[in-house]
């Protein structure tokens, strides 16, 4: 089994930036992609970012151009950059990963573990 433990979330200012980190413990052997999730209040969960081992990363279209996710692959933590943040970007964010790199169990939301979610809230 995998446990993910992300950090980061909190209140920040529209414009602002914030980092989210989620670390991984466990078989940790076993992971490939890693990345991010998020819901907002009243909407279903959405993808934001995933990154494989080898470094392909998947962005949701909602968040291209202002957020970042990279990896440590010896540490199995996985960081999303957010900056020019705006009050719809207001979501529970949840870490997630797999054991392999396909991209249609990203897209899908199958991933195998998943975090408990960090609040991210951005006021205007």
């Amino acid at each position: 089994q995998v446990q993910l433990v992300e950090s980061g979330g909190g209140l920040v200012q529209a414009g602002g930036s914030l980092r989210l980190s989620c670390g991984a413990s466990g078989r940790i052997s076993s992971i490939n992609v890693m990345g991010w999730y998020r819901q907002a209040p009243g909407k279903q969960r959405e993808l934001v970012a995933t990154i494989t081992s080898g470094g392909r990363t998947v962005y949701g279209s909602s968040v291209k151009g202002r957020f970042t996710i990279s990896r440590d692959n010896v540490k199995k933590t996985t960081y999303l950059q957010m900056n020019a943040l705006k009050p719809e970007d207001t979501a529970v964010y949840y870490c997630a990963a797999d054991s392999s790199d396909s991209t249609i169990r990203v897209l899908t939301q199958t991933m195998d573990y998943w975090g408990k979610g960090t609040l991210v809230t951005v006021s205007s």
